[in-house]
């Protein structure tokens, strides 16, 4: 046994690779091998000569056995060691991180604004983005010969020779959710309708197709201290800054009466933007107390309920926040643009001249 032992350890010790330590084990332990033969030969023996030689040849198997799984692991350990030194691919080493998808900035910012009027009660409210022309123009009191009810400002949708339907457009605004939420829930309401607004505006600093949000507040005493207030603290909220201050400046809305253009305070120094401090205004938004006449067309009697909006150009209060100074980060979601930029807000965002609305 002894022999057998010191035979088949040098052997399996000496197995350059896997077919030579298939031969030694098929030598050994095969059906036909040395050790194989012994174990049969077990049933021949007396009842003394089994108990003597038995466990010496199951412990001769055993070592046998777990020596040739040793070889084997090395085998295949010094077989992939060479493999990687000769190949240009180390596969076992984890692999490489790929950029995730990320959301687009204009989404982000839908997002974060909804939150923000949520918490000040604000609801949702969403239309068609092809609205009649009674909702998109005269529900909201802009007159027949309004410039933005012309061809050259406003996308209006083709007719068929005898189509006798009222004319549909492409909103130029997201005005018309206001309606139409007036006419479904009546007042008091607070809503605001973010979504995708088109203009026949296509510069560098324009597109045909944008996004801005709404917002609308009714009860029985809303003021312009309220909508100030309101505004006030979205941009705080929104800009994360401590401190905001806001100037109204008078201006017409057709919708809105008295209107305002609103401004917040700022700074510029060396083409670097900075908001809620310094001696400079930059205009975001227009607002103002809705016109009587917008509160009959949505339902609501203007003698007993009044109420603020206001509007901003999400594309714009983006670039603001985000610090992307290049409209073409948002045209057709172009990642090199958005990469460029980063999603990440700056504290000091950089904002180059001619923003989108």
């Amino acid at each position: 046994m002894l022999d057998l032992r010191a035979k088949y350890l040098e052997q399996i010790g000496a197995a350059p690779d896997a077919a030579g330590l298939e031969a030694v084990r098929l030598a050994a332990l095969g059906k036909k091998g040395e050790i194989a033969l012994k174990m049969r030969e077990l049933g021949q023996m007396s009842a003394e000569e089994r108990q003597a030689a038995g466990p010496v040849l199951n412990g001769l198997k055993s070592e046998i056995d777990a020596a040739l799984k040793a070889r084997k692991a090395a085998l295949e350990d010094a077989a992939l060691d060479a493999r990687l030194k000769t190949e240009w691919l180390d596969v076992t080493l984890p692999g490489r991180p790929r950029p995730m998808g990320t959301i687009h900035p204009i989404s982000q910012v839908m997002e974060e604004l909804t939150a923000i009027f949520a918490d000040m009660g604000f609801a949702v409210a969403e239309g068609p983005q092809v609205e009649s022309d009674w909702y998109n123009f005269d529900a909201l009191n802009i007159a027949p010969e309004h410039p933005a009810r012309q061809e050259h400002d406003t996308f209006f949708m083709h007719r068929d020779a005898g189509d006798d339907r009222p004319p549909h457009v492409l909103r130029t605004h997201t005005s018309p959710v206001q309606i139409r939420a007036m006419q479904a829930q009546g007042a008091p309401i607070r809503v605001i309708a973010p979504g995708r607004v088109y203009r026949m505006d296509m510069d560098q600093t324009h597109t045909p197709m944008f996004h801005q949000v709404e917002g609308l507040a009714i009860d029985r005493d809303i003021s312009m201290a309220q909508l100030k207030w309101t505004l006030e603290e979205f941009c705080r909220a929104f800009f994360e800054l401590d401190e905001v201050e806001l100037r109204f400046r008078a201006s017409h809305f057709p919708f809105t009466e008295p209107s305002a253009e609103v401004d917040i305070r700022c700074s510029w120094d060396n083409g670097q933007l900075k908001l809620g401090e310094g001696n400079d205004w930059l205009e975001i938004l227009g607002s103002g107390m809705v016109h009587p006449n917008v509160l009959r067309a949505g339902g609501i009697d203007p003698d007993e309920w009044q109420g603020f909006a206001f509007g901003m150009g999400i594309d714009r209060i983006a670039m603001l926040k985000y610090g992307i100074p290049d409209l073409r980060a948002f045209f057709e979601s172009d990642l090199r643009w958005l990469r460029h930029y980063g999603f990440a807000a700056l504290d000091q965002p950089s904002l180059a001249a001619g923003l989108s609305r």
